[in-house]
């Protein structure tokens, strides 16, 4: 894809006030200074800024961006705000020769540090192009979207995670609603939408009527799957018992996170409840049927799952951030402001 970054500031400017796509400008100021978390994030957001690459999935470069982009929020240094609009314009083009698993797992960080440090007229204007147009780009035969659409497991719940970032970076209305009817779907509702395309069906309730996450209740030989994330829970082979400890079904999660924190700020305030609290359900099988808690790189999922659901999974600080989002042990941990459940779009 080649881009015209000459293209003029117009009326795609975007005003500099955050729309709180991950979380608002006026809840970050409230946050505190102190602490694990905040030394954490105040340490690697203190870093030189490497130069962004799309193509590379495990690039952490993204994670310190967002890191820079909510310190700049919360202590006004102005030089983090510099970082993140150098890093969100350098990682323009980078996306070339990429998987979509890699844009997917890299992009939705630039997108949330942009959203909160507001990128100059001119600059968000060519942003906002390269996005318009990189949701659609071909990687390898796949875009964000159809990778969304199609594949029910970690490469389409992360390109999920950037594609609606996106819709609401640019306010596109009715992408925002297809993600919404998408992950509906994923999670287990499969009048929603039920178009994803399935691998090994061993860990599946109902291989008739295969879904991202298990019903509630899903048994298997008697043992229960009430909550797998079958698709890449296959990842381990066959159904065996006891169950497999499978990293994949945690980087599944990452991207299902991500897609729900930034739909319920999108109004789809009961997204946490979706097929019987689905992310909920996944996270007690793997914490309590697989005794698998969260670990690594993962440790920032059990933050958000505790703050939307008031749950109290171990949730230790400092985390490691994702591949695509992280330090939620300071934006969304023990203390922080909880919100009420429920409600409809």
């Amino acid at each position: 894809m080649l881009l015209n970054l000459t293209c003029a500031a117009s009326s795609l400017a975007q005003n500099s006030q955050s729309k709180g796509i991950w979380i608002s400008k006026g809840a970050v100021k409230k946050l505190p200074t102190s602490g694990p978390a905040w030394e954490k994030l105040s340490f690697e957001a203190d870093k030189p800024t490497v130069l962004p690459d799309l193509s590379n999935q495990e690039d952490p470069t993204n994670v310190l961006v967002l890191a820079k982009a909510l310190v700049y929020v919360r202590k006004g240094y102005e030089n983090y705000r510099i970082d993140v609009i150098k890093a969100c314009m350098a990682a323009i083009g980078t996306e070339r020769g990429a998987r979509s698993l890699a844009v997917g797992r890299e992009l939705i960080a630039y997108v949330l540090a942009a959203d909160l440090v507001g990128l100059p007229p001119d600059k968000d204007a060519i942003f906002r192009k390269w996005l318009e147009q990189v949701r659609r780009e071909y990687f390898k035969g796949r875009s964000l979207i159809s990778t969304h659409e199609d594949r029910p497991n970690n490469w389409g719940t992360h390109a999920g995670g950037t594609r609606v970032a996106i819709a609401v970076y640019l306010d596109d209305k009715v992408e925002i609603e297809r993600c919404a009817k998408v992950f509906k779907g994923w999670l287990g509702d499969r009048v929603a939408y039920s178009k994803f395309k399935y691998k090994a069906l061993d860990w599946q309730s109902d291989p008739e009527h295969p879904v991202g996450i298990n019903p509630k209740g899903a048994t298997k030989a008697g043992h229960s799957i009430d909550g797998v994330i079958a698709d890449d829970q296959r990842r381990a082979g066959g159904f065996v018992w006891p169950p497999p400890k499978e990293n994949y079904v945690y980087e599944a999660l990452q991207g299902a996170l991500a897609q729900a924190v930034i739909l319920y700020r999108a109004g789809y305030k009961d997204v946490w409840q979706w097929s019987d609290q689905a992310l909920l359900r996944a996270f007690q099988w793997l914490h309590n049927v697989a005794d698998y808690p969260a670990r690594k790189d993962d440790t920032w999922q059990p933050h958000i799952i505790n703050y939307y659901y008031g749950t109290h999974f171990p949730a230790p600080s400092p985390t490691r951030p994702g591949k695509n989002v992280g330090w939620s042990d300071w934006t969304h941990g023990p203390g922080r402001v909880k919100i009420k459940l429920g409600g409809s779009k």
